[in-house]
């Protein structure tokens, strides 16, 4: 989806980037090849995306779950509907 209206789906739609994330290095963009399309589109946690950011911390692409971490303290907040805790 190149937005997150185009999710087409009433819930909140949230996105986060670690900051060691190496997605961050890479072009969000998209391309026809061979009759599909490849690329990673927009950039969910850009302000074009739509969606809400929360704070994910320093770590890597791995690192989402990772006991202890920002990222999954703000997924658990948000699975919980605790949205007023996020930290953005």
């Amino acid at each position: 989806a190149d937005t997150a209206a185009d999710l087409r789906t009433r819930a909140r739609v949230w996105a986060a980037r670690g900051a060691g994330d190496w997605v961050g290095h890479v072009p969000h963009l998209d391309a026809a090849l061979f009759g599909t399309t490849v690329g990673f589109g927009t950039d969910p946690v850009s302000e074009e995306y739509g969606a809400r950011v929360f704070a994910a911390g320093d770590g890597g692409h791995s690192d989402y779950f990772a006991p202890g971490s920002l990222s999954l303290a703000n997924l658990t907040r948000i699975v919980l509907g605790h949205t007023q805790e996020v930290t953005r």
